[in-house]
């Protein structure tokens, strides 16, 4: 062949290959970030405290991204201890491994990395990362996670004037240290010492607006354990989205934010220049925490004053009509174009119940607090990593009953079996005087009901089959039932927990292992090339680079 038209063969061989590269690998935006985990001082309520910062800040950075986006996250621990973070609220579609909870992810050791490898498939939407590991969630290192709509995919609303995180939750004086170290002695936390809004106690927050402008408000609710009311003196909150769902925009004056969950409102500034009270407060506690913010207009003719507005306190009944008012937007587009309500999962005949049911009390003379009467307690090596390596002897399938046994609290490390693609009821039971509040892992569900009272196969007459807001975390009130619908449609082993932070540490959660005998990395990627390997796991191998 002549050296010319070998040449030519040769570069068009080599487009056709580049082109044909270009194709397969053709991906979805990549979003790097380095992190370096540190202790410092910090200074919320006025007394210093050793605090977990994420590159000197706490909270830590906020996470930009948009649906579909790949997040490389490399977290660096400069800590003296093994820490590890979640991500709560995104899915980690297929992959369970990059979860960062101990029953999926080896700690990230003092000294050393890990990159997590996320993706935000097919999500919208607010919610928040956090520290899993110990108590370190009493000493910071949360921070916002907010997904956007691809350009192309409409929004039911107007794009606001700003976007603000705004992460309140209860808070300690105390050290994260030593917090840990009375529950490990099998003692209850005494009552909070008051409420940060981004990290800063009360007048410490400050948001800057113009008047006559409309900005979107990101809250999550960060803290440890108590239900806490968000409010903005004179103005209204128009509720726009739910961890990931958009909602009937219904307007509200104040809005209650269960431990775990994250709500998008609206705010109009339409009231005369001057500076506002952003308001925080428990709800269903004796005493009250209050803390407070300033919402200043650019043009303010004069700074707060007087006492900020009181809202409401003990009602359950209020807090519960509010929740079943949340509707989600079914003409409005979710991640995709198609409307959020072209999935009818009202008209889906479930294929099983589960029943949960909190407790606490004591064993061996120390707090626990159960789940089916089973008290989690974690394995020496990753749920995940032992399921994946078939290492016998880490857990066992079943060790936790689908329905409440009524029997004494008992420690084991609890897994529940579940199948892939079934749809299944879910029932939380909470026969205790306080609220609870529950969170699982890799999944959205749909609350379909809530009430007062015991649960019964009656209690179906009064779901909501057709508008139901799909969310992540849920409330159970005191002396109540909440009832969610699931569709298992991605395969791992998933925490489901109370957000109550003392309950989870102390044995209030349990692992659900989403199965398919199939391995074909359509239902789930194989383990992450980087995959910290410990416990029985150590000197195992990932795979191939």
């Amino acid at each position: 062949m002549p050296l010319n038209i070998a040449g030519s063969v040769l570069s068009a061989v080599l487009c056709i290959t580049v082109f044909l590269f270009a194709t397969v690998g053709a991906e979805d935006p990549y979003r790097f970030f380095n992190w370096n985990v540190t202790y410092g001082d910090i200074y919320p309520l006025g007394v210093r405290q050793q605090g977990i910062l994420i590159n000197g800040q706490f909270p830590g950075p906020d996470i930009h991204s948009v649906t579909n986006d790949n997040l490389i996250i490399n977290v660096f621990n400069s800590l003296n201890e093994p820490f590890l973070l979640s991500w709560n609220g995104v899915q980690n579609r297929r992959n369970s491994f990059e979860d960062g909870v101990n029953g999926t992810t080896c700690p990230i050791p003092p000294g050393q990395n890990f990159t997590y490898i996320l993706q935000v498939k097919d999500q919208i939407g607010s919610f928040y990362y956090f520290p899993s590991l110990a108590f370190h969630k009493a000493a910071g290192g949360f921070g916002g996670i907010r997904i956007l709509s691809r350009p192309r995919i409409p929004v039911p609303f107007p794009d606001p004037a700003g976007d603000h995180t705004v992460l309140i939750g209860d808070w300690y004086k105390a050290n994260h240290t030593d917090l840990k170290a009375l529950l490990d002695r099998g003692k209850k936390l005494h009552f909070p010492d008051g409420i940060l809004i981004n990290g800063r106690g009360p007048g410490g927050a400050y948001y800057t607006v113009e008047q006559g402008k409309t900005y979107r408000f990101r809250i999550s609710n960060v803290g440890l354990q108590h239900s806490l009311n968000f409010r903005i003196q004179g103005h209204k909150l128009t509720l726009v989205e739910v961890e990931g769902t958009h909602t009937l925009q219904t307007s509200y004056s104040s809005l209650d934010v269960h431990v775990g969950q994250s709500y998008s409102v609206l705010v109009t500034m339409d009231q005369p220049g001057q500076d506002y009270y952003i308001v925080v407060s428990s709800r269903f506690t004796t005493p009250i925490l209050t803390t407070t913010g300033v919402l200043h207009y650019s043009n303010s003719a004069g700074a707060v004053s007087g006492p900020p507005p009181g809202g409401p306190t003990i009602q359950v009944d209020w807090s519960l009509n509010q929740a079943r008012s949340i509707r989600t937007n079914l003409t409005a587009s979710g991640p995709r174009p198609n409307p959020q309500g072209s999935y009818h999962y009202g008209l889906i005949n479930t294929t099983k119940t589960i029943r949960l049911q909190n407790s606490a009390g004591l064993v061996d003379g120390k707090q626990r607090y159960a789940v089916n009467s089973v008290s989690y307690v974690a394995a020496d090596t990753p749920l995940k990593l032992a399921d994946y390596f078939q290492i016998q002897g880490v857990f066992r399938v079943g060790s936790i009953s689908s329905n409440p046994t009524g029997g004494g609290i008992y420690l084991d490390t609890a897994v529940m079996g579940a199948d892939y693609r079934a749809f299944i009821e879910i029932v939380f039971e909470n026969t205790e005087d306080i609220i609870q509040s529950w969170h699982l892992d890799g999944y959205s569900f749909w609350v379909v009901g809530m009430d007062g009272g015991l649960w019964t196969t009656a209690s179906r007459n009064q779901y909501n089959l057709r508008d139901a807001v799909s969310r992540v975390t849920t409330q159970v009130y005191p002396k109540s039932w909440t009832a969610i619908y699931l569709a298992l449609d991605n395969v791992g082993m998933w925490n489901l927990r109370s957000e109550f932070w003392a309950r989870q540490y102390l044995g209030q959660q349990f692992y659900l292992r989403v199965y398919t005998p199939t391995t074909s990395i359509r239902d789930e990627f194989p383990i992450p090339k980087n995959a910290l390997l410990c416990g029985r796991a150590k000197g195992r191998h990932t795979r191939p680079l």
